[in-house]
């Protein structure tokens, strides 16, 4: 090759990663922060997949057991799952930590009677006040992912979560979910394109934290 042809593949390359350097990350990056923020995508429609790459059957058998039809689908979810605060369910036994409260007992050392009636609907009241349920919504991931949809996990935010306010609701636990995703490697018309299998977190579970 001459020094000619070796400088216009320098830089053809250069051009190239100066372009799309901003697009390299293949699949999410573990984080602590979750949900995971929007990829950004090169626009180029060269890199998507094809007709023929998106054959349900193919992907299917390339994904095999990893496919997950609860936190999935391959078409657009009608359902919405968002729920207002007045339909979250308590779910599970009542924190020890909210159970093992002492109401009877004051700041300035005195103590008080409190009915056992009284003190379950208290605790029952706090408990819901500062419950931290996992709201979900279907997400597009975008026709880079197969399948492109995936049920998300939020904690909830409306309110504060804590009496007196101050606190919120924060992930404390994920799971990993296992997509198909589409991958180019090269430039150009030398590019190698195929579908590899990536993790994808959701959250699962949230609780009332500083």
């Amino acid at each position: 090759m001459g020094l000619s042809q070796t400088l216009l593949v320098y830089v053809l390359v250069c051009i190239h990663l100066g372009v799309s350097q901003h697009y390299l990350r293949l699949r999410p990056s573990p984080s602590d922060h979750l949900p995971v923020p929007d990829l950004k995508e090169d626009p180029d429609p060269e890199y998507d997949p094809r007709e023929q790459d998106l054959a349900e059957r193919t992907l299917r058998k390339k994904l095999g057991s990893n496919f997950d039809p609860n936190f999935m689908s391959i078409s657009s979810p009608m359902v919405n799952l968002s729920a207002p605060d007045s339909q979250v369910k308590l779910q599970g036994p009542m924190p020890n930590e909210i159970k093992k409260l002492d109401l009877t007992e004051t700041p300035y050392g005195k103590r008080v009677k409190v009915g056992k009636k009284a003190r379950r609907k208290f605790l029952q009241w706090l408990w819901t006040y500062t419950h931290c349920p996992v709201v979900y919504t279907w997400k597009d991931l975008g026709v880079r992912f197969w399948p492109r949809y995936i049920k998300e996990g939020n904690c909830f935010s409306e309110r504060s979560c804590s009496f007196p306010e101050g606190m919120s609701c924060k992930p404390v636990k994920s799971i990993n979910k296992i997509f198909l995703r589409w991958y180019c490697q090269g430039f150009l018309r030398q590019k190698y394109c195929t579908w590899i299998q990536v993790q994808y977190p959701i959250i699962s579970e949230c609780k009332c934290s500083c």
